[in-house]
């Protein structure tokens, strides 16, 4: 039985410590979506109210009901562990209240045994009464183990008492966050409530001016489709340029080898037939190229935000459906909102290939990252050149910020040669 208690102890330990590490999991995820809303807080104030940034203002909207939801979410499965957590921590006091009882019940037994037969004050007495040496020496192990064995139980009963008392503290503890954690939910329940009614009445203010939003997102995205089909060809010469380069590293070191294989032979005369060309195979590819190219996909989910300040993201990867502006649009990238003043900067260590200007972006940068690229479009300020080597989150530039609505957005792209990827998965929340 004492075995079988023990085992269940231990197996109970064990699922304590994995509640434990969920539950702090759950609280980083809900401090993390915590953060977000409070970033789009300051953005929403910041943001003028106007028919232009309805829009924007009922996608911040939209971010914020998500958060709220995943924190709801997230406090009711904290809520669910912690519960899980009370009954595992009332399954251990259980164990050691009958542990201890039975520590206690053998101790008593053991004090009456020597109360009895007082050997308190006859030990050396029992152990000469011996018929033999070794008879008495027997008897003076025995004395001496007995004794250990029973400040041992009295040790293990004060541990058993620290530990009995300690378990009861951490579940009263657990009561206590569970009760502030459900006063938590109540509260994120109602704000949710409020922004559900608040996104309800900007978008019905939306409706009444459908004309003017239909036409505002028309010329959005026909604005972005040109921008992307741009982005495109630049991105294409540019990986086009790399591999002309390549091949000709590639070439110049096949000639170079056939000449000193010549040298070697004693060979004066030019050869005739050309040496074997790489160029209708893939071109090769830099040491730096690749040492790049593997350290940045090696960061996927590591990178920071391409903005500073606060941040929302308004606009996705991908072509999304406005049934309500009977429009469909498309983006091969990222719309990240911040505050007037942000600065763009760079995800990762590379090398400004272009600086160009396009209509409706402003300023645009493309750095190259091996074989990997990244686009800033819509800044003011251009604080980097072509040519310029960038460190990880290094400034490119100033944000343009729009006079009329108050607000700063970079438009964020990510290629791996000429594939587009979505940038969300790369970014650290």
């Amino acid at each position: 039985m004492r075995k079988f208690l023990l085992l269940f102890a231990l197996l109970i330990s064990i699922s304590s410590f994995a509640q434990n590490s969920k539950i702090k999991e759950l609280e980083e995820q809900r401090k993390q979506a915590l953060r977000d809303i409070s970033n789009t807080d300051k953005l929403l104030r910041d943001t003028k109210k106007n028919t232009t940034t309805l829009l924007s203002r009922i996608k911040l909207i939209s971010n914020q009901i998500i958060s709220r939801q995943q924190v709801v979410g997230l406090l009711n499965q904290e809520i669910g562990g912690i519960s899980d957590e009370q009954k595992q921590i009332e399954r251990e006091i259980t164990i050691l209240e009958s542990e201890l009882k039975d520590k206690q019940k053998s101790y008593a037994k053991a004090i009456d045994g020597m109360l009895l037969n007082r050997q308190n004050e006859n030990k050396m007495l029992f152990v000469l009464s011996g018929k033999s040496l070794t008879e008495s020496y027997r008897r003076f192990r025995y004395l001496k183990d007995y004794s250990e064995w029973r400040s041992k139980q009295a040790d293990d009963i004060k541990e058993k008492s620290d530990q009995l008392k300690e378990r009861k503290e951490a579940l009263a503890k657990t009561k206590s966050e569970k009760l502030a954690l459900l006063g938590q939910r109540e509260t994120e329940q109602a704000n949710l409530k409020k922004e559900e009614t608040n996104y309800q009445e900007e978008v019905g203010e939306a409706k009444k001016k459908q004309g003017e939003l239909q036409k505002i997102l028309t010329q959005k995205k026909q604005q972005a489709a040109a921008l992307d089909k741009q982005i495109a060809k630049l991105i294409a010469e540019e990986v086009a340029r790399q591999e002309r380069q390549a091949r000709r590293i590639a070439e110049e070191k096949a000639k170079a080898e056939e000449r000193e294989r010549a040298k070697n032979a004693g060979s004066t005369k030019t050869p005739t037939s050309k040496p074997k060309s790489t160029t209708s195979t893939a071109p090769a590819v830099s040491a730096e190229n690749v040492t790049l190219s593997n350290t940045f996909s090696g960061n996927k989910g590591k990178l920071p935000f391409p903005i500073t300040g606060n941040y929302s993201i308004v606009n996705r990867f991908g072509t999304h459906q406005h049934s309500q502006w009977q429009v469909t649009t498309s983006s091969n990238g990222i719309d990240v909102q911040s505050q007037s003043g942000a600065q763009a900067r760079a995800v990762f260590d590379g090398e400004v290939s272009r600086v160009v200007a396009f209509p409706g972006y402003n300023n645009c940068i493309i750095i190259r990252h091996g074989n990997y690229y990244t686009f800033y479009g819509n800044i003011q300020n251009v604080s980097v050149k072509q040519g310029d080597k960038v460190k990880t989150g290094q400034s490119l530039g100033l944000v343009y910020t729009d006079p009329d609505t108050g607000t700063s957005q970079l438009h964020f792209q990510l290629w791996q040669g000429t594939t587009k990827l979505n940038p969300e998965p790369w970014l650290r929340r």
